[in-house]
């Protein structure tokens, strides 16, 4: 029973999509009349319409492309024996595993089964890493979201501050560190994730040295990445997303 009622409801949203979205059905219709070889059923209760994907250009997150790509062009640079991940985005983890030994960690470990690539769990609050003990290290698009619940972790308005200060203990001394964050004129959009201005991220971390800035801007589908940004272009954004590259040196 259970099956059939779902059947009926796919069935009546479709031809209430089709009725709404008819160039949609017209397709399909021209699509039937061509399939001679009807090499694959062609059920209409099966079907499944894809709007807003008929663009000249392929269309996609500029935060995520460029920061994930930006990061794997340092990871291999930086060519350290292995690298340690925590809770940025599984493809980065995923493709660097490619080419170098990465250690996975999140609040809710991922179940990747991949070579070179180990996932485990980790309180970005309180890391269970001794001081000092990582030489390259990541995090990135993550520490935004730090106490405001949208993950079920604890509400915490200085939740962001902890992770800094536990990312910034157990880097290495000689290490380095990716942090990446939205960036532009500061603000909570709340539960979602707080975007910061550059002074803001620099003060997170007084115990490291800013290696590399770049920026990816609020005009990046036209614009793309800036390599070695200002503060002052930096403070100009929105919604940007700020790409530093902290080492830490031996004082």
């Amino acid at each position: 029973m259970y099956n059939f009622l779902r059947f009926i409801k796919r069935t009546i949203y479709r031809g209430i999509f089709f009725v709404t979205f008819p160039f949609v059905l017209k397709d399909y219709i021209s699509f039937r009349m061509k399939d001679e070889k009807k090499r694959f059923k062609l059920p209409l209760s099966r079907a499944q319409p894809t709007l807003f994907e008929n663009t000249p250009y392929t269309r996609f997150d500029t935060h995520y492309i460029y920061h994930t790509a930006w990061a794997a062009r340092k990871v291999r640079e930086i060519d350290e024996k292995e690298h340690v991940d925590i809770s940025s985005s599984l493809y980065f983890s995923s493709i660097v595993s490619a080419f170098k030994p990465v250690k996975f960690f999140d609040f809710r470990p991922a179940k990747l089964n991949l070579s070179g690539l180990t996932s485990d769990s980790a309180n970005l609050s309180k890391l269970h890493f001794e001081d000092n003990s990582i030489e390259s290290l990541s995090c990135m698009h993550t520490v935004e979201h730090v106490g405001l619940g949208r993950y079920g972790d604890t509400i915490d308005p200085d939740g962001d501050l902890e992770a800094a200060s536990e990312l910034e203990r157990v880097v290495a001394v000689g290490g380095n560190l990716l942090f990446v964050v939205p960036i532009g004129k500061p603000v909570i959009q709340f539960n979602a994730h707080r975007i910061y201005s550059y002074q803001m991220v620099m003060d997170m971390f007084p115990k490291l040295t800013l290696k590399e800035f770049s920026l990816i801007p609020d005009n990046a589908l036209s614009a793309g990445m800036i390599y070695n940004a200002t503060k002052e272009q930096s403070d100009k954004q929105l919604y940007g997303c700020g790409c530093f590259w902290f080492t830490k040196e031996d004082r």
